[in-house]
Protein backbone atom coordinates (compact mmCIF):
# COMPACT_ATOMS: atom_id res chain seq x y z
CA UNK A 1 0.00 0.00 0.00
CA UNK A 2 2.94 2.04 0.79
CA UNK A 3 4.69 1.48 -2.22
CA UNK A 4 1.24 2.30 -4.29
CA UNK A 5 0.52 5.71 -3.18
CA UNK A 6 4.80 6.81 -2.73
CA UNK A 7 4.71 8.97 -5.31
CA UNK A 8 1.21 11.00 -3.64
CA UNK A 9 2.91 11.33 -0.39
CA UNK A 10 5.65 13.18 0.90
CA UNK A 11 8.91 11.40 2.13
CA UNK A 12 8.17 12.30 5.72
CA UNK A 13 4.44 11.08 5.63
CA UNK A 14 5.73 7.99 4.09
CA UNK A 15 8.29 7.12 7.09
CA UNK A 16 5.61 8.15 9.75
CA UNK A 17 3.55 4.92 8.00
CA UNK A 18 6.18 3.00 7.89
CA UNK A 19 6.46 3.40 12.05
CA UNK A 20 2.74 2.75 12.34
CA UNK A 21 2.86 -0.50 10.33
CA UNK A 22 6.27 -2.46 11.13
CA UNK A 23 6.80 -0.65 14.53
CA UNK A 24 4.57 -1.86 17.94
CA UNK A 25 4.25 1.02 20.16
CA UNK A 26 5.37 0.81 23.99
CA UNK A 27 2.03 0.47 25.75
CA UNK A 28 3.82 2.45 29.08
CA UNK A 29 4.34 5.59 26.46
CA UNK A 30 4.06 8.60 28.88
CA UNK A 31 3.68 12.47 28.33
CA UNK A 32 7.35 13.99 28.65
CA UNK A 33 7.57 17.31 30.29
CA UNK A 34 10.01 19.46 27.94
CA UNK A 35 11.01 23.30 28.76
CA UNK A 36 11.48 26.06 26.27
CA UNK A 37 11.98 29.26 26.25
CA UNK A 38 9.27 31.72 26.27
CA UNK A 39 9.99 33.52 22.47
CA UNK A 40 10.72 29.88 20.98
CA UNK A 41 6.97 28.48 22.01
CA UNK A 42 5.48 31.35 21.10
CA UNK A 43 6.80 31.25 17.75
CA UNK A 44 6.67 27.44 17.58
CA UNK A 45 2.90 27.86 18.14
CA UNK A 46 2.31 30.14 15.35
CA UNK A 47 4.39 28.18 13.09
CA UNK A 48 2.61 24.91 13.36
CA UNK A 49 -0.74 26.34 13.89
CA UNK A 50 -2.41 23.09 15.38
CA UNK A 51 -1.00 21.41 12.57
CA UNK A 52 0.70 17.45 13.00
CA UNK A 53 4.08 18.48 13.94
CA UNK A 54 5.34 15.42 13.25
CA UNK A 55 4.18 15.86 9.26
CA UNK A 56 5.82 19.01 8.85
CA UNK A 57 8.07 18.89 5.78
CA UNK A 58 7.74 22.86 4.57
CA UNK A 59 9.14 25.13 6.84
CA UNK A 60 8.66 28.67 4.55
CA UNK A 61 6.22 31.15 6.51
CA UNK A 62 6.14 33.37 9.28
CA UNK A 63 7.28 32.96 12.48
CA UNK A 64 10.02 30.03 11.61
CA UNK A 65 13.24 30.54 12.88
CA UNK A 66 16.76 28.44 13.57
CA UNK A 67 15.19 27.41 16.97
CA UNK A 68 11.99 26.48 15.84
CA UNK A 69 13.17 24.31 12.89
CA UNK A 70 15.47 22.72 15.49
CA UNK A 71 12.12 22.36 17.79
CA UNK A 72 10.16 20.37 15.06
CA UNK A 73 13.28 17.93 13.68
CA UNK A 74 14.00 16.83 17.18
CA UNK A 75 10.21 15.60 17.79
CA UNK A 76 10.57 14.59 14.06
CA UNK A 77 13.84 12.47 14.35
CA UNK A 78 12.82 10.83 17.71
CA UNK A 79 9.21 9.70 16.02
CA UNK A 80 11.26 8.27 13.28
CA UNK A 81 13.88 6.30 15.10
CA UNK A 82 11.17 4.75 17.13
CA UNK A 83 10.73 6.81 20.63
CA UNK A 84 6.68 6.59 20.95
CA UNK A 85 6.64 9.02 23.97
CA UNK A 86 4.53 12.08 23.55
CA UNK A 87 5.68 15.85 25.11
CA UNK A 88 4.24 18.76 26.87
CA UNK A 89 5.89 21.80 26.99
CA UNK A 90 6.21 24.70 29.56
CA UNK A 91 7.20 28.21 28.48
CA UNK A 92 9.55 30.39 30.66
CA UNK A 93 12.00 32.38 31.18
CA UNK A 94 14.89 29.37 31.01
CA UNK A 95 17.91 29.38 28.60
CA UNK A 96 21.20 28.07 31.19
CA UNK A 97 18.70 26.75 33.99
CA UNK A 98 18.14 23.43 30.81
CA UNK A 99 21.36 22.61 31.74
CA UNK A 100 21.48 22.53 34.92
CA UNK A 101 17.85 20.12 34.69
CA UNK A 102 19.52 18.13 31.72
CA UNK A 103 22.71 17.55 34.22
CA UNK A 104 20.17 16.45 37.13
CA UNK A 105 18.12 14.01 34.97
CA UNK A 106 14.88 16.76 35.34
CA UNK A 107 14.61 17.60 31.57
CA UNK A 108 15.11 14.37 28.69
CA UNK A 109 16.56 16.56 25.96
CA UNK A 110 16.42 20.37 24.91
CA UNK A 111 14.91 20.96 22.14
CA UNK A 112 17.14 23.43 20.96
CA UNK A 113 20.46 22.28 19.82
CA UNK A 114 23.94 22.63 21.69
CA UNK A 115 27.49 24.00 19.92
CA UNK A 116 29.52 20.86 20.06
CA UNK A 117 31.86 22.50 22.42
CA UNK A 118 29.41 23.31 25.04
CA UNK A 119 27.79 19.66 24.74
CA UNK A 120 31.32 18.51 25.57
CA UNK A 121 31.72 20.11 28.46
CA UNK A 122 28.90 18.59 29.58
CA UNK A 123 29.66 14.70 28.78
CA UNK A 124 30.06 13.21 31.98
CA UNK A 125 26.13 13.69 32.22
CA UNK A 126 24.79 14.47 28.84
CA UNK A 127 25.06 12.02 25.77
CA UNK A 128 25.56 13.92 22.41
CA UNK A 129 23.63 13.30 19.39
CA UNK A 130 25.01 13.53 15.31
CA UNK A 131 24.90 16.86 14.45
CA UNK A 132 21.89 18.26 12.96
CA UNK A 133 23.40 21.71 12.30
CA UNK A 134 27.22 20.05 10.89
CA UNK A 135 30.21 22.22 11.33
CA UNK A 136 31.04 25.06 8.98
CA UNK A 137 27.22 25.26 7.53
CA UNK A 138 26.16 28.07 10.78
CA UNK A 139 26.83 31.30 9.21
CA UNK A 140 25.72 34.41 11.08
CA UNK A 141 24.68 37.81 10.21
CA UNK A 142 25.79 40.66 12.17
CA UNK A 143 22.53 42.04 13.66
CA UNK A 144 21.95 45.72 14.69
CA UNK A 145 19.33 48.50 15.43
CA UNK A 146 18.06 49.73 11.71
CA UNK A 147 18.81 53.44 13.34
CA UNK A 148 22.89 52.12 13.54
CA UNK A 149 23.80 53.75 10.12
CA UNK A 150 27.66 53.25 10.89
CA UNK A 151 27.37 49.17 11.56
CA UNK A 152 25.18 48.99 8.48
CA UNK A 153 27.86 50.37 6.17
CA UNK A 154 30.38 47.86 7.42
CA UNK A 155 31.84 45.81 4.33
CA UNK A 156 34.97 43.98 5.51
CA UNK A 157 36.52 42.57 8.81
CA UNK A 158 39.01 45.83 9.49
CA UNK A 159 35.62 47.96 9.89
CA UNK A 160 34.73 45.93 12.86
CA UNK A 161 37.17 47.52 14.66
CA UNK A 162 34.92 50.79 15.64
CA UNK A 163 32.38 48.78 17.25
CA UNK A 164 30.86 46.60 20.43
CA UNK A 165 29.49 43.39 20.09
CA UNK A 166 27.20 41.04 23.13
CA UNK A 167 27.90 37.64 23.88
CA UNK A 168 28.11 35.32 26.42
CA UNK A 169 30.62 32.79 27.10
CA UNK A 170 28.51 29.91 27.76
CA UNK A 171 28.01 29.89 24.39
CA UNK A 172 31.61 28.88 23.89
CA UNK A 173 31.86 29.05 19.87
CA UNK A 174 29.93 32.34 19.89
CA UNK A 175 32.41 34.17 22.04
CA UNK A 176 35.36 32.21 21.07
CA UNK A 177 34.01 33.20 17.30
CA UNK A 178 34.24 37.19 18.32
CA UNK A 179 37.02 37.46 20.95
CA UNK A 180 38.78 36.69 17.14
CA UNK A 181 37.33 39.35 15.34
CA UNK A 182 38.69 42.96 15.72
CA UNK A 183 36.20 44.38 17.65
CA UNK A 184 36.17 48.05 19.97
CA UNK A 185 35.02 45.97 23.33
CA UNK A 186 32.92 42.72 23.50
CA UNK A 187 30.93 42.87 26.09
CA UNK A 188 29.30 39.88 28.13
CA UNK A 189 25.59 39.05 28.89
CA UNK A 190 24.13 35.95 29.69
CA UNK A 191 20.25 36.71 28.45
CA UNK A 192 19.78 36.55 25.00
CA UNK A 193 16.57 39.04 25.01
CA UNK A 194 18.91 41.12 27.22
CA UNK A 195 21.44 41.24 24.21
CA UNK A 196 18.75 41.82 21.77
CA UNK A 197 17.59 44.90 23.86
CA UNK A 198 21.01 46.46 24.21
CA UNK A 199 21.62 46.35 20.78
CA UNK A 200 17.98 47.47 19.68
CA UNK A 201 18.40 50.45 22.12
CA UNK A 202 22.10 51.21 20.50
CA UNK A 203 24.23 50.62 23.95
CA UNK A 204 26.22 47.74 22.07
CA UNK A 205 26.38 48.32 18.30
CA UNK A 206 25.37 44.64 17.31
CA UNK A 207 25.00 40.89 18.08
CA UNK A 208 25.65 37.78 16.11
CA UNK A 209 22.42 36.08 15.12
CA UNK A 210 21.22 33.22 12.41
CA UNK A 211 19.36 34.99 9.43
CA UNK A 212 15.66 35.16 9.73
CA UNK A 213 13.26 33.51 7.27
CA UNK A 214 11.35 37.85 6.65
CA UNK A 215 12.26 38.90 3.00
CA UNK A 216 14.82 41.36 4.37
CA UNK A 217 15.89 38.76 7.05
CA UNK A 218 15.25 41.34 9.80
CA UNK A 219 14.16 40.55 13.26
CA UNK A 220 10.91 41.91 15.39
CA UNK A 221 9.41 40.86 18.14
CA UNK A 222 7.58 43.27 20.34
CA UNK A 223 9.66 46.53 20.68
CA UNK A 224 12.84 44.72 19.28
CA UNK A 225 13.53 45.31 15.70
CA UNK A 226 16.76 44.46 14.44
CA UNK A 227 18.39 43.75 10.96
CA UNK A 228 21.57 42.32 9.44
CA UNK A 229 24.37 44.29 7.52
CA UNK A 230 23.67 43.44 3.73
CA UNK A 231 26.04 41.32 2.31
CA UNK A 232 28.36 40.16 4.87
CA UNK A 233 28.25 37.44 7.34
CA UNK A 234 30.68 35.90 10.27
CA UNK A 235 30.99 31.52 9.92
CA UNK A 236 31.19 30.00 13.07
CA UNK A 237 33.36 27.27 13.29
CA UNK A 238 31.84 24.47 15.32
CA UNK A 239 28.65 22.03 14.96
CA UNK A 240 25.08 22.15 16.89
CA UNK A 241 23.82 18.83 18.77
CA UNK A 242 20.58 17.73 20.57
CA UNK A 243 21.69 17.01 24.40
CA UNK A 244 20.02 14.14 25.78
CA UNK A 245 20.17 13.34 30.20
CA UNK A 246 22.22 10.57 30.73
CA UNK A 247 20.45 10.48 34.15
CA UNK A 248 17.17 10.33 32.66
CA UNK A 249 15.13 7.43 32.82
CA UNK A 250 14.32 7.27 28.58
CA UNK A 251 17.91 9.03 27.76
CA UNK A 252 19.33 5.95 26.63
CA UNK A 253 16.38 5.08 24.40
CA UNK A 254 16.34 8.94 23.46
CA UNK A 255 19.76 9.23 21.80
CA UNK A 256 19.52 5.93 19.89
CA UNK A 257 15.77 6.92 18.08
CA UNK A 258 17.36 10.60 17.52
CA UNK A 259 20.54 9.50 16.25
CA UNK A 260 18.17 6.86 13.69
CA UNK A 261 16.06 9.69 12.95
CA UNK A 262 18.69 11.92 12.23
CA UNK A 263 20.22 9.51 9.57
CA UNK A 264 16.94 9.42 7.95
CA UNK A 265 16.17 12.72 7.66
CA UNK A 266 19.81 13.28 6.86
CA UNK A 267 19.85 10.71 3.63
CA UNK A 268 16.28 12.44 2.71
CA UNK A 269 17.58 15.82 2.40
CA UNK A 270 14.83 17.15 5.32
CA UNK A 271 17.40 18.72 7.14
CA UNK A 272 18.74 20.73 4.96
CA UNK A 273 15.62 22.05 2.83
CA UNK A 274 14.04 22.76 6.57
CA UNK A 275 16.65 25.26 7.48
CA UNK A 276 16.94 26.46 4.00
CA UNK A 277 13.72 26.90 3.46
CA UNK A 278 13.66 28.78 7.18
CA UNK A 279 16.33 31.13 5.71
CA UNK A 280 19.10 30.29 8.19
CA UNK A 281 20.91 28.46 5.46
CA UNK A 282 22.02 31.14 3.20
CA UNK A 283 23.69 30.94 -0.75
CA UNK A 284 27.49 31.71 0.68
CA UNK A 285 28.28 32.48 -3.12
CA UNK A 286 26.07 35.59 -2.63
CA UNK A 287 27.45 36.89 0.15
CA UNK A 288 30.71 37.73 1.71
CA UNK A 289 31.94 35.88 5.02
CA UNK A 290 33.98 38.04 6.79
CA UNK A 291 36.52 36.04 8.78
CA UNK A 292 37.17 33.62 6.23
CA UNK A 293 40.18 34.39 3.82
Amino acid sequence: MIKLFSKKLSFLTIALLMQVFFYTPNSRAETILIYIRDDVYEDYLKFVNGRDVLAIDSFSGKNIRRDVVDMIIAQQALKLGGFDHSFKYAAGKLNFRNTKMLELGRLLISFDSYWLADAKALSNKVYISAPVIRNGEYIAGIYTSPKNKAVLAIDKLDDLKQFTAVSTPKWRTDWITLQSLPLKELIHEDEWLSQARMVNLGWIDFLLMSFNSTPDKSFIMDKIHLVPVKGVAIQLNDSRHFVISSKHTYGKQALTAMNLGLTILRKNKHITRAYTQAGFFINTKKIKILNID
